[in-house]
C-alpha cells in the first residue's frame, strides 16, 4: 500500500494514519474515477450546494404571506453569505497556524490536483460547504440535511485527493458551523426587513414573494355573481 513506511513512521498519530488510509484508496481506483473525484472535490460539490440553495430559495418565495416569505428568503440568502464570512474568518487562522499541505511533509501520497501550495489548516472547501449546509438547515430542514451530506462528502474528497489532513476538514466543519449558527440571529435581523422591503416593490418583489394562485377546494361550487336589481331594470329599459 502506498505510504506504508510513512504510516509506520508516523507512530500513533491518527490524523496521519487516517490520511494515508483514505488517500490510499486511490491505489485501487481507475484513472477516470480519480479524475471524477478531482472535479467533484474541487468544483462539483460546491456547484451542487449552489443548486440546493437556489431550490430552497424557489420554495421560500411561495410562502403564504409576505412576512413568512421574507423571513424564509432571508434565511436562505444567509447560506452563501455565511460561507463567504466563514472563508474570510479562515484567512487569519490559516496565516497563524501555517500548516503545510500534507504532501509536503509526508511521502507516498497520491495528489490528484496540482497547484495547492498554500497552507492546509483549515480547509476552505470544507468550511464553505459546511457553512452553507448548516445555514440551509436553519432555513429548510430537509434541504439542510442534503447540504450537510454534501459537505461531509466534500471533506472526504479533500482527504482522498491528498491535499488536506482529516483535522483540516474537521476544523473547517467546526468553523463553518459556528459562523452559520452563531451569526444567524444577526443575519436574520438585518436581512428579513430588507427582504420584506424588496417584496413590496414591483417585479423585483417576486424575488422575495411569489405566492401560489389560490385554487378552489375540491367539491366547492362557484356561486354566480349577485346582480343589483336596480341595475337590471335600467338595462331592461
Amino acid at each position: 500500500m502506498a505510504g506504508l513506511e510513512a504510516i509506520e513512521s508516523s507512530g500513533s498519530n491518527p490524523d496521519v494514519t487516517l490520511l494515508y488510509d483514505i488517500n490510499g484508496l486511490t491505489d485501487s481506483t481507475p484513472g477516470w474515477a480519480d479524475k471524477l473525484m478531482e472535479f467533484v472535490g474541487e468544483y462539483g460539490i460546491l456547484l451542487g450546494l449552489v443548486l440546493v440553495v437556489l431550490w430552497a430559495w424557489w420554495g421560500a418565495r411561495k410562502r403564504g404571506t409576505l412576512d413568512d416569505a421574507a423571513s424564509s428568503v432571508a434565511a436562505v440568502v444567509w447560506a452563501p453569505l455565511a460561507a463567504a464570512v466563514a472563508v474570510l474568518v479562515n484567512v487569519p487562522i490559516r496565516g497563524f497556524v501555517e500548516r503545510p499541505r500534507p504532501f509536503k511533509d509526508h511521502d507516498g501520497l497520491t495528489v490528484l490536483i496540482n497547484g495547492k501550495n498554500d497552507f492546509s489548516f483549515v480547509s476552505d472547501h470544507a468550511t464553505l460547504a459546511m457553512a452553507m449546509g448548516a445555514a440551509l438547515f436553519v432555513a429548510n430542514r430537509k434541504l439542510g440535511l442534503v447540504g450537510i451530506g454534501l459537505a461531509v462528502l466534500e471533506g472526504f474528497c479533500r482527504v482522498f485527493m491528498g491535499v488536506h489532513y482529516p483535522t483540516d476538514v474537521i476544523g473547517g466543519f467546526a468553523l463553518g458551523t459556528a459562523v452559520a449558527l452563531l451569526l444567524s440571529p444577526l443575519a436574520s435581523a438585518v436581512l428579513t426587513p430588507l427582504a420584506r422591503a424588496i417584496g413590496r416593490t414591483g417585479r423585483l418583489g417576486r424575488l422575495v414573494w411569489a405566492p401560489r394562485p389560490a385554487t378552489p377546494e375540491p367539491g366547492a361550487v362557484e356561486l354566480p355573481e349577485s346582480r343589483d336589481p336596480a341595475t337590471e331594470r335600467d338595462l331592461a329599459a
